[in-house]
């Protein structure tokens, strides 16, 4: 098995996901989770107080305070970054079939939480903005609301991958080069929430 150790750098401000309220994280958050057994986790995680703004998006929290990213959402951009790298011509995803399942079963991500390192003398912010959205009723505007953690915070992360993988017909799939494509694709897009606003974009060097 081999192993990539990252260091990933945002260079833009990273939006949390988790919904305060922890009874709307249990019912359809956490259940999302790899498995049972972590919802109570990740619900004592993310609402480790009562607070008022229970529509707020947060980080969740180890023991000392300090924000973590779970290693299934940093998974899951692999896979929204594989899925639309497949469609380009030329990409290295392009040569992947059924790269869901692959991504799945032979790449993983350690630790499970992913410490959030922030800059020195930094806090975690928040961040307000209008959506919009179109309803029978005409344009409505809402107002969302989320924790941020600041640009140059860092994230320290091991992928582990099981080796080439041989397709049909009997071509060889590098997987590490189609990990550095997908992580060269979050230095554009991002992590996490409004990833189309420029939020979340890092850059990332193997350590």
């Amino acid at each position: 098995m081999l192993t990539m150790r990252i260091k990933v750098t945002l260079t833009e401000d990273m939006l949390a996901t988790c919904p305060n309220n922890p009874e709307i994280h249990k019912e359809y958050i956490a259940s999302k989770g790899p498995d049972a057994r972590s919802i109570e986790e990740e619900v004592a995680a993310t609402s480790p107080e009562k607070v008022e703004k229970k529509q707020m998006t947060v980080f969740p929290l180890d023991a000392k305070k300090k924000p973590f990213l779970w290693n299934y959402q940093f998974k899951g951009f692999i896979k929204e970054a594989a899925s639309v790298l497949s469609r380009i011509e030329g990409t290295h995803c392009g040569e992947l079939s059924a790269f869901r399942k692959v991504i799945d079963g032979i790449i993983f991500v350690t630790p499970r939480r992913i410490p959030i390192v922030l800059p020195k003398g930094k806090k975690i912010g928040e961040l307000q903005r209008p959506l919009r959205g179109q309803t029978a009723q005409g344009e409505r505007i809402s107002l969302a609301h989320s924790q941020t953690v600041p640009a140059g915070s860092i994230m320290t992360i091991d992928i582990k991958i099981l080796g080439k993988l041989k397709e049909k017909g009997g071509k060889a799939v590098d997987l590490r080069k189609i990990l550095q494509e997908t992580l060269d694709y979050g230095c554009n897009k991002g992590l996490l929430q409004w990833r189309n606003g420029g939020f979340g974009t890092f850059e990332w060097k193997e350590v």
